[in-house]
This record gives structure tokens, C-alpha cells and sequence, in this order.
């Protein structure tokens, strides 16, 4: 089918503006982008991860981090605040997997690193990232292809 942000252009318009939202709060670009990758790798959403990917060399990221954006748990690349991005990004991504959908000591660690403001982007940037997915995957956009 062709993807619902073409068949209904609001929507486009409305997701996008979500997105930008996250943007000039505290967080770099670059965070952003690792935020992005790593949810769509968990999603499986190839076109995501395809633009996220591109994205972060663009940004400078290095290959071994960003050959590493999935097991970020097991690199020394990653700071402690990335790191608690990074964690917060699995667990809203991942939301219904556990009883608790936050755990409070994930919580509490992102709180470390980053304001209101900062983790109130770092939300918004999850969860725009997994609608993107979500509609990608279940049109089943393809990485490469012509996107309409």
C-alpha cells in the first residue's frame, strides 16, 4: 500500500512536527540519531535504520560507535549519558514487554544526565521514532526503495 503519510498528508505534517519538537532541547543531534537507530533496529524498520544510520556518519559519529549502536551495553564508546538514553529508548520501546514499563532506576538514571526539558526530548524522540517504524514496518517499507 502506499504509505498512510502520502494518503493522509496531515499526518505527514503532524509527525514531522513531533519530531522537530525534540530538537533544540538539550540534546545533540547526534543523540538523537542514536535514539532513533537503536529503536528502529529493535523495530526491524530496514528504511529507519537505513536513514538513521546515514545520518549518524553524516553527524561524524565514528564507525565503532556506530557499528556498535546495538550492543551498546558491551563498548566503551558510549558515555553514561548516552548509555541512559540509549536504555530509556529499549525499555518505551519495548513498553508492553514488562509489568513495569519504566523501571524507576532506568528513570533515575536518564534523570542523572539530563533536565526536564532533556528527557522530555529524549520521549519525544522515542516515541516519534517508534510511530515511523510502526507504520514503515506494517506497510512493509523496504530500505531502498522508491518511498511513496
Amino acid at each position: 500500500m502506499t504509505h498512510p503519510v502520502f494518503v493522509v498528508p496531515a499526518a505527514m505534517e503532524a509527525l514531522q512536527a513531533y519530531s522537530k519538537a525534540a530538537h533544540g532541547l538539550g540534546i545533540s543531534n547526534e543523540l538523537i540519531e542514536m535514539v532513533h537507530l537503536r529503536a528502529s533496529q529493535i523495530n526491524g524498520c530496514s528504511v529507519c535504520v537505513g536513514m538513521h544510520s546515514t545520518a549518524l556518519k553524516k553527524e561524524g559519529t565514528s564507525d565503532e560507535r556506530l557499528f556498535s549502536i546495538a550492543a551498546w551495553r558491551e563498548t566503551p564508546y558510549f558515555t553514561d549519558a548516552e548509555r541512559a538514553a540509549l536504555e530509556l529508548t529499549e525499555v518505551v520501546t519495548r513498553i508492553a514487554d514488562k509489568g513495569d514499563a519504566v523501571p524507576d532506576a532506568i528513570w533515575d538514571e536518564a534523570a542523572r544526565h539530563f533536565d526536564d526539558e532533556g528527557l522530555s526530548g529524549l520521549l519525544i524522540a522515542i516515541t516519534s521514532i517508534n510511530v515511523w517504524n510502526r507504520l514503515n514496518a506494517a506497510t512493509h517499507q523496504m530500505a531502498g526503495a522508491d518511498w511513496a
